[in-house]
C-alpha cells in the first residue's frame, strides 16, 4: 500500500495506542512495555501513563517488563485527546473505541475566528505558515447535533472570550457523558445509512453497467432479426424506460430497508434485477419480432 503521510501514521498509532491501554484497562490484564513491532509511540505513551501514575509494575520473574493499570478506582478517569480533529471522521474514530469498550464520550469544541487563530499562531515558538491555519479554517467540521446522533455530548466554546460559567459547563458536560457510557449494542442509525447508500450506489452502478450490455446486445439482436427501423427507435425508448424503473427499485431498496446492510445482499439484490432485466428485455423484444 502506498506510505502513509507522517501526520496519519502519528494518529493511527496513537489510536492503537490507545486501544491497547484500553483493553488492558476493561480487562485487567498486564501491558507489555514493548510492543508488537518496534514503535518509539508506544514508549512515549506508557512513559506518560507512568508519569500520570496509571501504571505500576506487574511484578519480576516472568511479568518482568510488563505493567498494570490501576486507574479503575472510585474516582472516574479522563483521558483527553488534544487535537484540531478537523474533520467529524477522526472523531468518529475515537467514539467508536469508546463504543466497543461501554465507556464514555464527549467532547469539547472550541471555536475561534480566523484572525485570532492567525493572530495566536503568530506568537508560538514555531509559528505554522498562515496558509495552514487558512486550510484548517476551511477543512474543519464543527460538531452536527442534529445530524450525528453520536455528537450529542458536545461543546462548543467561544476560545476567545472564556468565562468562569464556561467551567461549569465543562463539568456538567463531563458528568452527563459519564452517566451515560456508550453501549456497544446501540444502533447509530446514521452510520448504518451512510453504509446503505455507498452498497446501494455500488450496486446501482454494477446493475447499470450490466443493464446497458443487455440493452446494446439485445437491439443487435433485434436488428439481427430484421426489425424495422422505425420499430427500433421505440424499442430502445422501451428499453431504456425499463431499465430506468428497475434501477430506481433497487436505488429505494425497499425489501432491504429492515435489514444490516452488507455489500453481499446489494450485491444479491443487483444480480436480481438484471436477472429480471433481461428477462423482461426478452419479452419486449419477442413483441416486436411477433408483430
Amino acid at each position: 500500500p502506498p506510505q502513509l503521510p507522517r501526520w496519519k501514521r502519528s494518529r493511527r498509532e496513537l489510536l492503537q495506542c490507545l486501544e491497547r491501554f484500553l483493553r488492558a484497562l476493561v480487562t485487567g490484564a498486564p501491558l507489555s512495555a514493548t510492543a508488537p513491532a518496534p514503535q518509539p509511540a508506544w514508549e512515549r505513551f506508557l512513559a506518560c501513563c507512568r508519569g500520570q501514575g496509571l501504571l505500576s509494575s506487574a511484578g519480576g520473574g516472568a511479568e518482568a517488563g510488563r505493567y498494570r493499570t490501576h486507574a479503575a478506582t472510585s474516582r472516574p478517569l479522563y483521558l483527553i485527546l488534544d487535537d484540531n480533529f478537523y474533520y467529524q471522521s477522526m472523531r468518529y474514530e475515537v467514539y467508536q473505541l469508546a463504543r466497543k469498550y461501554s465507556l464514555s464520550f464527549c467532547q469539547l469544541f472550541l471555536e475561534c475566528p480566523l484572525e485570532c487563530c492567525l493572530q495566536r499562531n503568530r506568537l508560538r515558538s514555531h509559528p505554522l505558515p498562515d496558509q495552514t491555519i487558512y486550510l484548517m479554517a476551511r477543512k474543519i467540521e464543527m460538531p452536527d447535533l442534529k445530524k450525528n446522533a453520536w455528537e450529542q455530548n458536545s461543546l462548543i466554546l467561544k476560545s476567545f472570550d472564556c468565562t468562569s460559567e464556561d467551567n461549569e459547563l465543562i463539568i456538567s458536560l463531563l458528568a452527563t457523558a459519564l452517566e451515560n457510557p456508550v453501549k456497544q449494542n446501540e444502533e447509530d442509525t446514521e452510520q448504518k445509512e451512510a453504509d446503505r447508500a455507498i452498497c446501494a450506489a455500488s450496486a446501482v452502478h454494477q446493475a447499470d453497467q450490466t443493464c446497458r450490455r443487455i440493452i446494446s446486445q439485445t437491439m443487435k439482436d433485434a436488428k439481427d432479426k430484421n426489425i424495422l427501423p422505425s420499430e427500433m427507435k421505440s424499442l430502445a425508448e422501451e428499453l431504456n424506460k425499463l431499465k430506468a424503473e428497475f434501477l430506481e427499485d433497487l436505488r429505494q431498496g425497499n425489501n432491504l430497508k429492515n435489514q444490516i446492510c452488507t455489500q453481499n445482499q446489494y450485491s444479491d439484490s443487483a444480480i436480481s434485477v438484471i436477472s429480471l432485466f433481461q428477462h423482461e428485455a426478452t419479452n419486449v423484444v419477442n413483441k416486436y419480432i411477433n408483430k
